[in-house]
């Protein structure tokens, strides 16, 4: 798929790196998520304004490492959320293939 497809797809609301399932997020997980990424993209632009200021080495390595472990965090997060509500619903309603999903992502995810 050519980038212009790919950008064709994501301005209809179709990601093409997604799995086109959907979550309703309550309004506080949400903003706590996006209140996360928001640090975590502060954090990228003080790196980058590290480097355009030949900041030394390590100095940048260790805020990238705290970058990493924000993210790592996020993730935790978002994962803890998942599994109390995606997951759980679909086993009550009988839906084990869920299971699968999960093992697949946390295999994904433990690269």
């Amino acid at each position: 798929m050519s980038k212009k497809d790919n950008n064709m797809e994501e301005m209809n609301g179709i990601c093409p790196h997604c799995s086109g399932k959907h979550k309703d997020r309550d309004e506080k997980e949400k903003r706590d998520l996006i209140n996360r990424l928001k640090r975590i993209e502060g954090q990228v632009r003080g790196v980058e304004g590290m480097l355009e200021n030949d900041a030394y080495c390590t100095d940048i390595l260790i805020q990238v490492s705290a970058i990493s472990s924000a993210l790592n965090s996020f993730n935790k997060v978002l994962l803890a959320n998942h599994m109390r509500t995606c997951v759980a619903d679909n086993i009550r309603e009988g839906n084990d293939e869920i299971i699968d999903e999960l093992v697949v992502t946390l295999q994904k995810l433990m690269r």
